[in-house]
């Protein structure tokens, strides 16, 4: 099935910057500071973005939720990393808003098969681990 098919459409990035619309890489975004919450400007300022594009994203991608206390939205690193890369999705690999979100869905889903994954091999070597205790244990009760 083709990207299209899909709802994944990419604009061709020569039109992007003919219009003007793709003016910063991912390359030139500034480091994230080391403090735990980031208001909605500073969150903003960071990820080369508008706040009013961030309470957009916010209702079109489940993956930005950032936590809300008396009515004022506070950004934490790992939000910021999702913005850069909803950003990077859509202004500078020119995908659509339904083509990021399918994007960010299927990479959530792949990290947690393989978080899974990961799960699986700890638990069969921690076991081959506990079998070769117990061997190596008859072999030294045996020997005295």
């Amino acid at each position: 099935m083709s990207q299209a098919a899909k709802g994944v459409r990419r604009r061709p990035r020569n039109l992007l910057q003919r219009k003007g619309i793709v003016e910063h890489s991912s390359n030139d975004l500034p480091p994230i500071p080391e403090k735990r919450y980031f208001t909605i400007g500073e969150a903003a300022r960071l990820c080369k973005v508008k706040t009013h594009t961030l309470r957009y994203w916010e209702k079109e991608f489940e993956e930005l939720s950032p936590s809300k206390r008396r009515g004022r939205r506070y950004y934490q690193q790992q939000d910021l990393e999702v913005i850069r890369n909803i950003r990077s999705l859509l202004h500078d690999k020119g995908f659509t808003v339904t083509g990021a979100r399918q994007r960010m869905a299927d990479s959530s889903k792949s990290f947690g098969s393989q978080a899974k994954s990961d799960s699986d091999n700890y638990d069969r070597y921690r076991q081959a681990v506990r079998e070769m205790i117990v061997e190596l244990d008859d072999i030294l009760n045996s020997s005295s």
